[in-house]
């Protein structure tokens, strides 16, 4: 089996102590299904092309460029060059800035994973001790990192016998929750019903397993493709949810019963201790 390609290449850095590290992709798309457009006279593939907003003419690639509208209508024209005369610092270095507990890392701005393993056998040393000490201390090395061109905030923390770094989404990116949560009401609830609940949940506390994971919607595409090549009708789509609730105490009452859990009976008020 063939080693998987590094994305990038360069330098780990933690004070006056470095070693070369390669990134490989965590994730794959090669699983997924992939549509192509294709035209319904004559099912044959199109492909999509720039074309001038004014004129409708297509426009060669050698005479596009990319602009930047500061005003509208009135764009900044960048060149290539221009582009690649920005060397950022982290362009090669993964210098760590600082380390955080991982238990203080927000997941919601984790965004996409790489695994990070030593460049070469020199760096095999420096990358070990480096690793086990961040193990030890259960943190995670903050760092910035240019992939495809980009600067992007990252951490990496021990994984395996490697680590693991995962890009950051911006504070810009994220949307305050007490922009959504602050108009929610806190109605009142019958504590019976919360018991209830918890025993359903009780049921069914597990161990987090990702390889249990499914795509039923892909799962959904691959089942409606293999009938439609084998002249066959399309599987029936899933029944829709129902809608809300109406009797709370009811459902959950239905569900211990599908579940098989028995509710120990309350002890009384008042009884006395044998």
């Amino acid at each position: 089996m063939a080693a998987p390609r590094a994305v990038w290449k360069g330098f780990l850095k933690v004070g006056s102590v470095s070693c070369g590290v390669k990134l490989v992709g965590a994730t794959s798309e090669a699983g997924k299904v992939h549509f192509k457009i294709l035209n319904r006279e004559n099912g044959l593939p199109v492909k999509s092309a720039y074309v001038d907003e004014e004129t409708g003419d297509v426009v060669p690639s050698e005479d596009q460029i990319k602009g930047y509208q500061a005003d509208k209508g009135d764009f900044i024209e960048i060149e290539p060059d221009e582009i690649k005369k920005l060397k950022l610092t982290s362009q090669h270095t993964l210098e760590v800035s600082e380390f955080v507990a991982i238990e203080d890392i927000d997941t919601r701005y984790l965004e996409k994973p790489y695994y990070v393993i030593p460049a070469d056998g020199a760096a095999l040393e420096a990358f070990t001790v480096l690793r086990e000490a961040m193990a030890k201390q259960r943190v995670a090395a903050r760092s910035c990192v240019v992939l495809y061109q980009r600067g992007r905030e990252v951490v990496i923390q021990p994984f395996g016998k490697g680590m693991l770094l995962t890009e950051l989404r911006t504070h810009n990116e994220m949307v305050s929750e007490s922009s959504v949560f602050d108009d929610l009401k806190r109605p009142k609830y019958d504590k019976d019903l919360l018991e209830i609940a918890e025993l359903l949940i009780d049921k069914k506390v597990t161990k987090f397993d990702p390889s249990k994971f499914e795509d039923t919607y892909e799962d959904a595409l691959i089942a409606m493709i293999d009938a439609k090549r084998k002249g066959k009708k399309p599987p029936k789509p899933a029944p829709q949810p129902k809608e809300n609730v109406v009797n709370l105490a009811s459902v959950l009452r239905k569900s211990l019963e599908k579940e098989g859990i028995k509710r120990q009976p309350k002890a009384k008020a008042g009884r006395k201790s044998a």
